[in-house]
C-alpha cells in the first residue's frame, strides 16, 4: 500500500530532471501519474529524456502512467491537457507546476519575446492549470498544488558583500512571481482542505538541463541528487496524517524540510 493510492497526480515537466524523478517517486507510492511535456519521444530534443522513458521506467517498476504531451506555453494544450485527463481518469489530485524554460542573458539584453515565453511557462501557466483542476478538489475538499521553484527567487546581496551572477534576474524574477503566487493561493484556499506549497532544491540539481547552462556538472560533489527533491515533494503532497490539516503556504527548500520532518535525505 502506498501513501498516494488512488491519487491522480499531474506533473508538468516530467520528460527529465526533477519532473521525471517526481514522477517516478509519486508512481511508486501508488499515485497514478499523468507525465507531460513537450518532448515525447527520445531522440525528439537537444535534451535527453522524454516522456517515453518517463512512463517506461514508472510501468518497469510496476507503477502506473501516461504520457500527455504537452506544450506549457500554449493555453489551449493547458485547457485540452486538463480536460483529457478528467475526461479519462477523474479530478487530479496533485498538480505538480515543475516545466520550465529559461534563457541567462543580462537584462539590457533579453529579447522581449523571451520574457514573455518564461513567464507564460513559469508563472502564468501554474496558475492558468490551477484555477483548471480547482473545481475537483474544492468538490472533495482536499489537493496538492506543488509549484517548483529556486533559490533564484532570494533577493541578491549586492557588492561588496555579495557576488550577483550576470543573467539570472528574469529567472529569478519568474519564481519569485511564482513563490508570491504559491502563498497567496494557499490563503485563499486554506478553508478548503487544499494545499498550495513552493520547493525549491537546496543545492543546484544536475539535471540536463542545468548542466546544458553550465550551473553544475553530472558529477559535482556540491550537486544535490533529484531523489532529494523528490522526497520533499513527496512529503508536502501526502495526505495529512492524525487529523492535522496539510502542509500549506510554504515557501520551502528541500533538505531543510526533510530534516525539519524528520525524514532521510535520499543520497
Amino acid at each position: 500500500m502506498g501513501i498516494l493510492d488512488g491519487r491522480i497526480a499531474l506533473v508538468t515537466g516530467a520528460s527529465r530532471g526533477i519532473g521525471a524523478e517526481i514522477a517516478r517517486r509519486f508512481a511508486a507510492e501508488g499515485a497514478t501519474v499523468i507525465a507531460t511535456a513537450r518532448t515525447a519521444e527520445p531522440g525528439s530534443s537537444a535534451l535527453a529524456g522524454s516522456l517515453a522513458d518517463t512512463v517506461a521506467d514508472i510501468e518497469a517498476a510496476g507503477g502506473s502512467a501516461q504520457a500527455v504531451p504537452a506544450d506549457m506555453s500554449r493555453a489551449e494544450d493547458r485547457a485540452a491537457l486538463a480536460q483529457r485527463v478528467v475526461a479519462e481518469h477523474g479530478p487530479v489530485d496533485i498538480l505538480v507546476n515543475n516545466a520550465a524554460v529559461t534563457w541567462f542573458t543580462a537584462v539590457a539584453d533579453f529579447p522581449a519575446k523571451r520574457v514573455d515565453l518564461m513567464l507564460e511557462v513559469q508563472v502564468k501557466a501554474p496558475m492558468h492549470l490551477a484555477q483548471l483542476v480547482l473545481p475537483g478538489m474544492r468538490e472533495r475538499g482536499s489537493g496538492c498544488i506543488l509549484n517548483i521553484s529556486s533559490r533564484a527567487a532570494i533577493h541578491p546581496q549586492l557588492p561588496p558583500a555579495g557576488r550577483v551572477a550576470r543573467g539570472g534576474t528574469v529567472y529569478g524574477m519568474c519564481k519569485a512571481a511564482l513563490e508570491r503566487f504559491s502563498t497567496g493561493l494557499a490563503a485563499e484556499l486554506h478553508a478548503d482542505g487544499i494545499a498550495v506549497n513552493a520547493l525549491s532544491p537546496n543545492r543546484v540539481v544536475p539535471t540536463p538541463g542545468t548542466v546544458f547552462h553550465h550551473l553544475t556538472t553530472e558529477d559535482s560533489p556540491d550537486a544535490e541528487p533529484p531523489a532529494v527533491m523528490a522526497e520533499a515533494a513527496l512529503a508536502l503532497c501526502r495526505p495529512p496524517s492524525n487529523g492535522s490539516g496539510p502542509l500549506t503556504g510554504r515557501i520551502a527548500y528541500s533538505q531543510d524540510l526533510l530534516n525539519e520532518l524528520g525524514i532521510a535525505v535520499p543520497s
